[in-house]
């Protein structure tokens, strides 16, 4: 028996495994170490609300239009394809350049709130 037919699926069945595991210690050490800062906030007596900040740009608003202009991005990279039999250059082209400008467009009206509150 061949050891490559044995090693490879074993492997594919490893990763993702070991990349849940991953994850979840990931967030279980930065949940543990956010905990241990803000309990050492509260022993040197200060209130740990005060190191929030504020005016944050929302996660919704961002995630939105990042989704937008991936979404429109996909669309102009469909037409590129068919355009200029472009393949897969066109999607991932105009995926980030459409959901960089998504991101950008949330970062100007969160800046245009912001100004409006001072």
């Amino acid at each position: 028996m061949n050891e490559d037919a044995v090693i490879i699926p074993l492997m594919g069945m490893s990763i993702p495994i070991i990349i849940t595991i991953g994850a979840f210690l990931m967030v279980a050490y930065i949940r543990k170490y956010v905990n241990l800062e803000r309990m050492a906030i509260i022993e040197k007596g200060l209130n740990p609300d005060m190191f929030k900040q504020e005016g944050t740009i929302s996660f919704s608003l961002r995630a939105s239009l990042l989704l937008i202009g991936a979404g429109f991005g996909f669309l102009l990279g469909y037409a590129l394809d068919r355009a200029w039999d472009m393949e897969e250059v066109g999607y991932f082209s105009m995926l980030f350049i459409c959901g960089g400008i998504g991101l950008g467009l949330a970062y100007v009206i969160e800046d245009k709130k912001q100004r409006a509150k001072r």
